[in-house]
């Protein structure tokens, strides 16, 4: 099982350099803003704030039942497929997702969208094209399954059961 040191090392590369660092450097004042509302800025910050429960909330999921981090280069031991797995495919990218939207509607920043938005295309190249082929051929029979029946990104509206009928 992988460490708590493993863990934080891994955050602090991936989702913190994902969430603070890239817009710490793509965020310009006097680029073109979003209007400026307390209404977004609230917003934002309740979005931002579930991104990060739900990240969390898949990283103890991922140490507690896949017996790994969540960096792509850390075996994960299990196929994770409960909590917020049971919806969708990706729910770890949507809490970042939703973290840096929330930056962006709170600091009324497109740039930071715009960043959002090239995240959301990097990882659903990444997952077509590595995540998923290695999943199928680490886990077999048991990803093809979930993978019938969980999207990539869009919830069900029902947990997945493992071992449903089709």
């Amino acid at each position: 099982m992988a460490s708590i040191a493993a863990h934080l090392r891994d955050i602090l590369i991936l989702p913190f350099t994902v969430t603070v660092i890239v817009p710490y450097f793509n965020y310009d004042s006097n680029d073109y803003r979003i209007p400026e509302t307390v209404y977004l800025k609230v917003l934002g910050l309740i979005i931002g704030l579930a991104g990060l429960a739900l990240f969390f909330y898949t990283v103890f999921l991922f140490k507690t039942v896949g017996k790994g981090t969540l960096a792509p280069w850390s075996e994960k031991q299990k196929l994770v497929v409960r909590g917020p797995y049971r919806y969708c495919r990706n729910p770890m990218i949507t809490g970042v997702l939703f973290i840096l939207i929330g930056e962006a509607l709170a600091l009324h920043s497109v740039s930071i969208f715009v960043w959002a938005f090239c995240f959301f295309i990097i990882n659903t190249t990444y997952f077509l094209l590595s995540e998923e082929p290695a999943l199928d051929k680490k886990f077999g029979e048991d990803y093809k399954e979930y993978k019938k029946h969980v999207s990539r990104w869009i919830p069900r509206l029902t947990p997945y059961r493992q071992n449903q009928a089709s």
